[in-house]
């Protein structure tokens, strides 16, 4: 942009000087017009790893515990002996490797997203965070298609063993009463 030359004093003309601010604020006005649409995206963003740090706490690591210290053992209790049991091991100790590679992701992510549910600057590590969904989801994807029903052939064969299971995951999950003497 040429800037005109005030012809008495040799500098810049003063009012071009006005004009030239009001560019730059107009620049950041406009800047500030789009925060709107970004406060919603920033806040869901803050929520879904607030909500997310809970639920894999509460949700994710209790339901690997369940499976090992209950649904597994049951199975591999009430399998028969020779191949059925040896398939039931190999699935329980893929499924055990998983939980623990899967649990590895997520305490790598994990300081990121409390930084992210706080509204903080994270380095949260895209790549991780795809590979724990995929992980996840092919993790579920071969328990729901071949190990839960294998159990639930296992399992059925005596009603005794699934009455034990669901009992043993129930009082698991009921809060239990705090008593006074």
């Amino acid at each position: 942009m040429n800037t005109p030359v005030h012809p008495v004093t040799g500098t810049q003309a003063p009012l071009t000087t006005f004009t030239d601010c009001h560019v730059g604020i107009l620049k950041r006005l406009k800047s500030l017009d789009t925060l709107p649409a970004l406060l919603e995206p920033a806040a869901q963003a803050r929520q879904i790893a607030s909500d997310s740090l809970a639920f894999f706490r509460e949700a994710i690591f209790e339901h690997h515990l369940d499976e090992e210290r209950d649904l597994f053992p049951a199975v591999l209790a009430s399998a028969q002996p020779g191949a059925e049991r040896e398939r039931v091991q190999g699935m329980t100790e893929r499924l055990t490797r998983e939980h623990r590679a899967i649990e590895t992701l997520w305490k790598g992510l994990e300081k990121a997203l409390k930084r992210v549910g706080k509204g903080q600057d994270a380095d949260l590590d895209v790549d991780e965070l795809h590979q724990l969904v995929s992980a996840y989801a092919a993790h579920a994807g071969y328990e729901e298609a071949e190990f839960l029903p294998l159990s639930e052939s296992i399992l059925s064969r005596n009603s005794n063993h699934m009455a034990a299971l669901g009992l043993s995951l129930h009082m698991k999950h009921v809060r239990q009463p705090v008593a006074y003497i």
